[in-house]
């Protein structure tokens, strides 16, 4: 395994790491979740310029277009959250009370 591959999965892995056990707050797991996107981001570009080939070329943007989706999406969860409940913290989040 290359250095560039261990610290693409690193990032992966750590990110994966922080949205598993620091839920604390809907902020935190929104960052953690743009963490994974973001070295998915760079992985599928890098694995692209490698194979230079021209049928992966649209597959990174791909992924930056559903992770700026994805982001969008989570901060107006975080936004109505906040105003609904008062405050981003996961527990106080209670799906049976709707």
């Amino acid at each position: 395994m290359t250095p560039s591959h261990f610290t693409l999965s690193t990032t992966f892995m750590l990110g994966l790491a922080g949205l598993a056990f620091h839920r604390t707050h809907l902020l935190s797991a929104l960052l953690c979740l743009e963490a994974m996107m973001l070295s998915l981001f760079i992985t599928l570009s890098v694995w692209a310029m490698q194979l230079s080939t021209t049928n992966f070329s649209a597959a990174p943007m791909l992924l930056l277009a559903f992770s700026a989706c994805e982001a969008a999406v989570g901060l107006a969860l975080l936004v109505a959250t906040t105003r609904t409940h008062g405050t981003d913290r996961l527990q106080s989040l209670n799906l049976l009370q709707c």
